[in-house]
């Protein structure tokens, strides 16, 4: 065996011994690196003469063609090691069960909405949707509610860029503005009529949506749901209100057990107004009195500011925390609950 065939069989038993593609690299550089001894062989050809470069040189590429054959199929190796050592790390089991799913539902508040939707629906109800940034004029002003009332305060508003510092723009605080825009529409489309001196058909709107106070505890959330309502005609007493109401919330709780209260109260856009009260005659809140919305005739003012005339039209408003009923039908007791997004939390309710 001479020179280069020994030379061959020792890179390949190196390579051979090499366990990590760190060590093959090491063993590479003993042969084919700038100090390697092929490459120490190619430098000593420079003292030949022509003849002797053209045969020696042709010896000594076979024997770098044999050692780079022999390290390309060692790292070939290598690699295939360590590709069937993450397989086998990371093998996957077929005949195991698949990870189901989970069937998506609806939010307990949206449920909440549906429900109270579908109730005024059978009423005769019409559904108002509006903006969430609101006018001053419609979210206080054309609602009778003076230039000095604490709701207007930055310290329960959220006022937003826009308007003017007469009439800035808002993050509504109710959903009332809404049965403002939907009854003034409401007698621009009939306004032809009432010239002629026929009846308007009555307004009859719900407001359900989202809406923005400065307030967070376990009874209250800076965003929080509310539903108003508006029932405008010739002859609306407060008695309607009171039957509209009962039928409401006993169909919402689905039991007759239930007592209505109305205590007087104030808002500057009814008159007279009273807070409602619920009770049960069973159950865990069997007794109590649970406040659960605002009520009261539509102050002549917000009657005007609908573009209607005071003395031939009146009607009732109210406004409920759907959040609220939402926490007393399905018996929760810290509103948070609803909008920190515990999956735990929310599938009860699918």
């Amino acid at each position: 065996m001479n020179e280069l065939d020994s030379l061959v069989t020792s890179a390949q038993a190196l390579f051979a011994q090499s366990a990590t593609p760190a060590d093959l690299e090491n063993a590479k550089a003993q042969f084919l690196g700038k100090s390697g001894r092929i490459t120490e062989l190619m430098k000593g050809m420079a003292a030949l003469s022509v003849e002797e470069k053209k045969s020696r040189g042709a010896v000594i590429n076979v024997a770098k063609q044999a050692i780079e054959a022999a390290l390309n199929a060692r790292r070939q190796a290598l690699a295939d090691a360590e590709l069937e050592t993450q397989l086998k790390a990371e093998a996957l089991d077929v005949t195991l069960p698949g990870r189901m799913r989970m069937t998506g539902g609806l939010h307990p508040v949206s449920l909440t909405l549906e429900r109270i939707e579908a109730i005024f629906g059978s009423m005769g109800f019409d559904v108002a949707q509006g903006p969430e940034i609101e006018t001053d004029w419609f979210n206080f002003t054309a609602l009778n509610t003076p230039q000095d009332h604490p709701a207007r305060s930055m310290h329960d508003t959220f006022y937003v860029e826009g308007g003017s510092p007469e009439a800035p723009n808002l993050l509504r605080t109710h959903t009332s503005p809404m049965q403002i825009r939907h009854a003034v529409q409401h007698v621009k489309r009939y306004q032809a009529l009432m010239d002629a001196g026929q009846v308007m058909p009555e307004i009859r709107v719900i407001a359900p949506g989202r809406t923005y106070r400065v307030d967070s505890d376990a009874t209250h959330s800076p965003m929080f749901h509310q539903c108003e309502g508006l029932w405008v005609g010739e002859n609306v007493s407060f008695k309607d209100l009171k039957v509209v109401f009962t039928d409401f919330y006993r169909t919402f709780f689905e039991t007759d057990d239930l007592v209505l209260r109305f205590r007087p109260s104030f808002f500057p856009f009814t008159e007279p107004s009273a807070e409602v009260d619920i009770q049960f005659a069973s159950g865990p809140l069997a007794g109590r009195w649970l406040e659960v919305a605002g009520s009261g005739e539509v102050h002549p003012n917000v009657i005007r500011n609908m573009g209607l005339d005071p003395e031939r039209y009146i009607g009732f408003a109210f406004g409920m925390g759907t959040d609220r009923l939402t926490m007393l039908r399905y018996g929760v007791s810290d509103l948070r609950l609803f909008f920190d997004g515990d999956i735990r939390f929310l599938s009860q309710f699918q």
